[in-house]
């Protein structure tokens, strides 16, 4: 077997993009129906925004069920490795992720370079230190899928105790071949393509409910060279200029006391955040609907665990992220969303910020 260390090609198959573009066209299509069915008081849409997610991922996980028995078929092999380097990139509990730059040797094969991440015990940190030799398992239709094996049979113990393993020349492999920038594109011409369609089905309807629903302000937009806010009877957006992040100290708590001013605006529906947007629905009028103080958000945990889903959720090189707090489940529930070429992976927190699931992309 030969394993090919240089860097991997950029290109995309087509069934990738158009993945990418579906992917795209269900976030842009939900959201778009969640909030014109506030504006406008439909239902159906509402539902439609709610549900289309969880719809959509339930079919991906369904359409990846083969791949993913065929490659858990695969036998995986067993090689010694060499620690290059490594660095703890996180955590709080008494696992924490460390980042691996590892040589491994395959019996059968030339040696090469790989990266990963894998949880390691604080106890057992110590045990792994730069040059020191251990056994690793590896997928051998996929030598960057490698794991370090903690508890090795006695065999491979003593190879251990003996083995001396130059450093292979790099560059480390770390993933599938990334996502070129043809991906990025093909998924944001998705997101815009399917809000448009439900803002162009809709047209009509939003033109006349605009005639009837004022403004919470005479001036519902306030712009700035930094940021734009723009607030309605049904919704709030924030949008941050170039150079800025939701994640900066402070900018997320600011974006939403800049939405949530008036009295009758505190409590949402669903609160969306995205690098450099924010995106509140507010509970219509008269309306039972499950919703929250965005202001009661833990503001300090949000970028902890945006950190934590890009790292620890199998997503090797994460393009884009989500974050959604809603009711619907009755309890404040936290859902970051990360995307990447293995696919779309999420982690799910409390209204405390403490995570309490995790759907990794593998």
């Amino acid at each position: 077997m030969t394993i090919t260390t240089g860097t991997p090609p950029t290109h995309q198959a087509p069934v990738d993009l158009a993945r990418g573009f579906l992917t795209g066209s269900v976030i842009g299509t939900s959201l778009a129906a969640l909030v014109v069915g506030i504006v406008i008081e439909r239902v159906p849409l509402i539902v439609t925004g709610l549900g289309l997610p969880a719809v959509y991922g339930l079919l991906v996980f369904l359409a990846g069920v083969p791949q993913r028995a065929r490659e858990a078929a695969v036998v995986p092999r067993t090689a010694l490795a060499m620690i290059e380097s490594l660095e703890a990139v996180g955590g709080e509990g008494s696992d924490v992720p460390v980042r691996f730059d590892l040589t491994v040797a395959p019996d059968d094969a030339s040696a090469y370079r790989v990266e990963i991440t894998q949880d390691i015990n604080l106890v057992d940190l110590p045990d792994y230190r730069p040059r020191s030799v251990l056994v690793v398992q590896y997928a051998p239709d996929r030598p960057w899928r490698v794991r370090i094996v903690k508890r090795p049979t006695p065999e491979w113990e003593e190879r251990v105790a003996g083995a001396r393993i130059d450093s292979a020349p790099g560059p480390a492999l770390v993933s599938d071949p990334p996502q070129g920038r043809a991906g990025g594109f093909v998924t944001l011409l998705g997101l815009l393509l399917g809000a448009a369609a439900v803002i162009l089905l809709f047209r009509a309807d939003l033109a006349d409910q605009g005639g009837a629903v004022q403004p919470r302000s005479s001036k519902p937009s306030v712009s700035s060279t930094s940021s734009t806010t723009i607030v309605t009877s049904a919704s709030g957006t924030v949008a941050l200029g170039q150079g800025r992040s939701m994640l900066d100290k402070g900018e997320l708590r600011r974006a939403v006391d800049s939405l949530a001013k008036g009295e009758d605006t505190h409590q949402a529906l669903t609160l969306v955040v995205q690098e450099r947007l924010l995106s509140v629905v507010f509970v219509p009028p008269g309306t039972g609907a499950p919703h929250f103080d965005p202001r009661s958000l833990p503001y300090d945990r949000v970028p902890a665990l945006v950190e934590e889903a890009r790292t620890t959720l199998g997503i090797d090189s994460p393009q884009t992220w989500q974050l959604t707090a809603d009711r619907v489940t009755g309890s404040l529930t936290i859902r970051v969303t990360v995307t990447g070429p293995e696919g779309t992976a999420s982690m799910e927190a409390d209204g405390q910020g403490e995570v309490v699931r995790r759907s990794p992309a593998r």
